[in-house]
């Protein structure tokens, strides 16, 4: 397929691009600095200069694509730029008709709170994550409101731990046997997958070890 990967050079948007490319797809990276995927090299690689908040080279990215997997995000700081550049992706797949949309939010969100340990519920989320969190409630609420064929992974903390291919996922929200962690790599392969498995469209599937 012909993809678009935004978020491209944090932790999880890098395992995507790897992996998308170890499946055979043809890969356009979306990067605000280039340079930092400098030390990959593919002839199915396309790495495009852009920034997901300028509507216009969000749309040119898009433009062709078959599929769409976003894993944009902004670490701790106080901003909307999930919401306003998932916004801007949205929008742009409508108008080109590109329909299936994977994006990374996170476990804690909406109905999976309760997959939380109480300490994270009650204490880290409310404080330490609260802007994160609120920003990725917004980023959902824009993705359901679309009619695109989305799935929203929400998966628990994440770490830098190799690609095993043995995590939980679509759990219930009552589930509580759950490691509360699981590796970016696990990530970008399940939501790798979800270009050809339709059982998680317009759903939000939790992600664990």
């Amino acid at each position: 397929m012909n993809i678009v990967v935004f978020g491209s050079t944090g932790g999880a948007g890098r395992e995507l691009v790897r992996l998308g490319l170890r499946y055979g797809h043809t890969v356009t990276a979306f990067a605000r600095d280039e340079s930092k995927l400098a030390d990959m090299h593919d002839s199915q690689l396309r790495v495009v200069q852009g920034d997901v908040l300028d509507p216009d080279s969000v749309a040119a990215s898009i433009a062709g694509q078959e599929a769409v997997l976003s894993a944009i995000g902004a670490g701790r700081a106080r901003t909307r730029l999930r919401e306003d550049g998932t916004s801007n992706i949205v929008k742009a797949m409508e108008l080109a008709g590109v329909r299936r949309l994977v994006s990374l939010s996170s476990l804690g969100i909406g109905d999976s709170r309760s997959n939380l340990p109480f300490v994270v519920r009650y204490f880290i989320f409310p404080t330490v994550l609260r802007h994160t969190m609120a920003d990725h409630e917004r980023q959902e609420q824009v993705i359901r409101q679309s009619d695109l064929d989305w799935t929203i992974v929400r998966p628990a903390y994440l770490t830098d731990g190799p690609l095993t291919g043995a995590y939980l996922h679509g759990f219930s929200v009552n589930e509580k046997n759950l490691k509360g962690k699981i590796s970016r790599a696990d990530v970008a392969d399940f939501m790798m997958k979800q270009l050809e498995d339709r059982r998680y469209v317009r759903k939000a599937p939790g992600l664990s070890h």
